[in-house]
């Protein structure tokens, strides 16, 4: 039930990936440089994540925890995460920047859905 949740919340966050002012981030020292030390928020769906440099991953979405590991591989952000208890599957995403304070996940190596997220 919590996945299906997190399905429709995704896709309502959902845009397509296209020259909108996001740049592809291609390497893993830019995007720490990004999310070190910072929340990945969505406040209108109550997600805020922090993306540590140790590949770990915690926070939360409509109440309940979210935690994972992440791994930088091939210039894709790969990631497994489980949300209240509830495994999300593997999945590598394309990473893109708009400034220093935004940011969007394109899942499936860029093919699928994406979520934005401010930096704060």
């Amino acid at each position: 039930m919590k996945y299906a949740a997190l399905t429709l919340i995704l896709a309502a966050l959902a845009a397509p990936a296209a020259a909108d002012g996001y740049a592809p981030i291609k390497d893993e020292a830019t995007f720490l440089s990004l999310v070190e030390g910072k929340e990945l928020s969505n406040f209108l769906y109550g997600v805020r994540l922090k993306v540590t440099p140790d590949g770990q991953i915690d926070g939360s979405a409509v109440g309940w925890d979210i935690a994972g590991t992440w791994a930088w591989q091939d210039g894709y952000f790969c990631r497994e995460m489980s949300w209240g208890g509830d495994p999300i599957p593997y999945n590598c995403q394309l990473v893109e920047a708009q400034g220093n304070d935004r940011l969007r996940f394109t899942v499936d190596q860029g093919a699928g859905d994406s979520a934005s997220f401010r930096l704060r």
